[in-house]
């Protein structure tokens, strides 16, 4: 079952370009207790790792070849969404997505970002605050994807009760301040065959909030590139090209399901 947005949003679409060729078949694992507990106990490692990544921030595209009254897309994410991993940013599954249908990228993503994880300036968290950034850009976007969530595994389930709170902080500030945009948000993506507990719990707050403040979902993308290493860069935790490329075509398929 999908959320319906709060209007329509009439916009071109082509194919996605350098998809992968047919559907992913990713399976989900059912690791015993003691894979969980190893998935788990890795956690820390690699979400400081994924904070570590270089690269700095993607901004607007500045495609010239693009009409003055193109419609303006945010993307509010992670390094998933930044592109880390690619071999160019126009290989990353948004830039892609934003180009078939003629689209202004603003995507201001940042290595290791979660809805709380290097969430504070002061802590060498992204300045400003993407959120800020999204509601302050001119123009006003059109259209707001929301793909958070990977990284706040990695404080899980110490700080639960400050994720829950900044998912609904942050999509009702979206929603609230950027009255005329459509809001997509897509289940946190993951990286990993094994799922701690803590990435349903994740998917099931990010959701919720979705559902409050009338947004489109997005579902599955967790699984998009799950049970496919040859989609994976050499660092092993970010997509290549080719996992990009995958990443595009099933959201793709999605947002032509919700009429983009």
């Amino acid at each position: 079952m999908r959320i319906r947005g709060r209007r329509a949003f009439g916009i071109s679409r082509g194919p996605v370009t350098g998809g992968g060729a047919g559907r992913a078949t990713g399976r989900r694992v059912g690791p015993g207790v003691g894979a969980v507990v190893g998935a788990v106990v890795g956690l820390g490692a690699v979400g400081l790792l994924l904070a570590a990544c270089a690269g700095a921030p993607a901004s607007d595209r500045g495609d010239a070849a693009l009409p003055a009254d193109a419609p303006v897309v945010a993307f509010y994410g992670d390094s998933y969404t930044l592109g880390t991993g690619a071999s160019a940013p126009e290989r990353r599954w948004s830039s892609i997505v934003a180009a078939d249908r003629g689209w202004v990228e603003f995507n201001p993503s940042v290595n290791g970002l979660g809805f709380v994880n290097n969430r504070d300036p002061g802590a060498g968290g992204p300045m400003p605050d993407l959120v800020d950034a999204i509601v302050a850009h001119e123009p006003a976007p059109d259209l707001v994807f929301v793909t958070m969530g990977l990284n706040d595994n990695f404080s899980m389930p110490s700080r639960g009760d400050d994720i829950r709170d900044a998912i609904d902080a942050d999509l009702e500030r979206l929603s609230d301040e950027l009255p005329k945009a459509r809001l997509i948000v897509v289940e946190p993506f993951w990286y990993t065959d094994e799922r701690p507990a803590s990435v349903e719990q994740i998917i099931a707050w990010v959701r919720a909030a979705a559902e409050r403040v009338d947004a489109d979902w997005v579902p599955g993308a967790s699984h998009w590139i799950e049970g496919h290493p040859e989609w994976m860069a050499d660092d092993g935790l970010h997509p290549n090209d080719d996992g990009y490329a995958e990443m595009a075509r099933r959201m793709d398929v999605e947002l032509r399901a919700l009429g983009l």
